[in-house]
């Protein structure tokens, strides 16, 4: 009799774990699909709301197109749209690739020298609280090169978010840990490659994720204060050309380009953070809960 009362509760667990497990699948699955599929239902229902807005009011297309109109100006321009998206994509990486290096490097050179950072910390600051359009004319100015100017005041804007974030993850190291390899007589380096780095890589990706974004306004707000022409030309001068021919319709679908640009920076950044942290960092891992 004994026997039966303590294998029963046993028994009867596994059911009710297996129903846990389940359903807990089950909401794992019904929340994969959901991340993919409301965002797409909302920008659905968005594009039909403007559409239905501009067609009951009659609104003329100089003022409001359609979206339908939008894409087929976007396919229809797509031979200047596409030459100019690649321009201002260009000055975006670029300067997203020189702010990464400078940012990274200051950052390493503020850890390792405490006089650096007094000295040099502050005038990075000034630079990140600066507007760039009040900097961007002196800029243009001084430097004869369009394209380097464009890539200096893309650079200002990407650059602080990957200073300040990777300066604070080398000073965030376990002191545990930087404790373990003082007892071991690791020297500078050693603590900086083996400790500082790894524990910085979260805080940096956040800080790129940042100024993947603020690289791509950076290189629009630099156009517009370029406001030149010609074979170079950006998304900016393309919008600006588009606003003084009141051809608004190229003005939505330039700016539809550059709302794209903006997004796929931004999932890229994330997936290269996704694949760099999964395996190891609470922010990527995944639980199971």
């Amino acid at each position: 009799m004994t026997i039966t009362d303590t294998r029963t509760p046993a028994l009867e667990a596994q059911p009710l774990y297996d129903e846990d497990e389940a359903r807990h699948a089950r909401s794992q699955r019904i929340e994969s699909v959901a991340r993919w599929l409301l965002p797409i239902i909302v920008v659905t229902l968005s594009i039909w709301g403007w559409s239905y807005l501009v067609r009951v009011n009659e609104i003329p297309h100089y003022i409001l197109p359609g979206p339908g109109l939008v894409l087929q100006t976007l396919i229809e321009d797509w031979s200047i749209l596409a030459g100019s998206a690649l321009v201002t994509l260009q000055i975006t990486l670029m300067a997203l690739a020189v702010a990464i290096i400078g940012g990274v490097g200051l950052a390493i050179l503020f850890n390792q020298s405490r006089f650096a950072e007094m000295c040099f910390f502050p005038y990075a600051v000034i630079l990140q609280v600066t507007p760039i359009v009040s900097v961007a004319p002196l800029i243009f100015i001084y430097v004869e090169s369009k394209f380097v100017a464009l890539l200096l005041c893309a650079w200002i804007v990407a650059f602080f978010p990957i200073l300040a974030n990777t300066t604070l993850g080398l000073k965030s190291a376990d002191h545990n840990l930087r404790d373990l390899m003082t007892i071991y007589r690791a020297t500078r380096w050693q603590r900086l490659i083996h400790l500082q780095l790894p524990s910085a890589l979260p805080y940096f990706l956040g800080g790129l994720r940042i100024a993947g974004g603020l690289a791509l306004i950076g290189a629009i707000v630099a156009e517009y204060v370029a406001g030149t022409g010609g074979v170079g030309s950006g998304l900016a001068f393309r919008i600006l050309e588009a606003g003084y021919r009141l051809n608004i319709p190229r003005m939505f679908a330039a700016l539809l380009l550059i709302a794209v640009m903006g997004v796929i920076i931004f999932m890229s950044t994330t997936l290269i953070s996704h694949f760099l942290l999964r395996k190891w960092h609470e922010s990527a891992v995944k639980r199971e809960t």
